[in-house]
């Protein structure tokens, strides 16, 4: 098998979108001068584009980067715009940002006024 396993400690995801034309040491470079965190270390980097329909994530695996690219042929992934710079996520929010929904889910469940009967 050509791909093993992947995995990672931290998941950190760059809100707002990316310069996409950025490869592994541009990538590397903007985690250490906007983020202040060490590229190399057991994280998964992920960056977003401005038309949301593809993301690039940056592994250090030991012996060196991985890039990794992944495009929507149909749909836009809901890529957080919040003014910060990097959010830690969790590995469930990872499946659900890749899988096209929220990470947040309070923003999926419908609140219902406890005053009102349906």
């Amino acid at each position: 098998m050509l791909i093993r396993e992947l995995t990672a400690e931290h998941i950190y995801l760059a809100c707002g979108h990316t310069d996409m034309r950025k490869s592994i040491d541009g990538l590397a470079a903007l985690v250490v001068s906007r983020f202040h965190l060490d590229p190399h270390q057991p994280a998964l980097f992920l960056f977003c584009g401005r038309r949301k329909d593809r993301i690039k994530g940056l592994l250090w695996d030991e012996t060196g980067f991985l890039l990794l690219y992944k495009r929507l042929e149909d749909g836009k992934y809901q890529w957080p715009d919040e003014p910060k710079d990097v959010l830690e996520i969790s590995e469930q929010q990872l499946r659900w940002l890749t899988e096209g929904l929220t990470i947040s889910p309070s923003k999926l469940v419908r609140k219902v006024h406890p005053h009102l009967t349906i």
